[in-house]
């Protein structure tokens, strides 16, 4: 994902128009937790200050091109290195980015769309998780109540 790129996108909206790195990266890893997937996310220079919000997810990782080069060169030396680039989506509304994830044959989605997508899934409750019993089977007290409760003799 191109940090900027999407994060000037969602700044447009009055609502989110104090959204920074930090609050960003949050959304995105919590969007890849629902959805079960994981990112990479890289912003341009050599980012804010205090970095303490933007590390630590399992599901995303978050990098800064640095001084000598720009996001868009590091995105695309990233599409160019991946074994599987097929199962890539670039995330940036950049028309170069989008070239150099045709040109290797992955998906490209406009900054724009991707956030209509993230929206979309934060607004829906997120999933319960699975109860233990249903990898664990329940307690043989609880056998013994459904036993007795269907009549059924051990």
């Amino acid at each position: 994902m191109d940090g900027y790129n999407l994060l000037r996108i969602i700044q447009r909206s009055e609502s989110m128009a104090a959204l920074d790195e930090a609050g960003l990266v949050h959304i995105l890893s919590e969007y890849l937790k629902r959805t079960r997937d994981r990112g990479q996310i890289i912003f341009d220079g050599i980012g804010p200050p205090d970095k303490s919000g933007l590390g630590g997810f399992r599901n995303l990782e978050v990098f800064f091109s640095g001084q000598d080069k720009d996001a868009d060169t590091v995105i695309e030396e990233k599409i160019q290195d991946n074994t599987a680039p097929r199962s890539l989506i670039v995330v940036s509304s950049d028309r170069r980015l989008k070239a150099a994830a045709k040109k290797r044959k992955a998906v490209s989605l406009g900054a724009d769309m991707f956030w209509m997508s993230v929206c979309k899934t934060m607004e829906k409750e997120p999933p319960r998780p699975e109860p233990k019993e249903k990898r664990h089977g329940i307690t043989d007290a609880e056998t013994d109540r459904w036993l007795d409760y269907f009549g059924i003799d051990e």
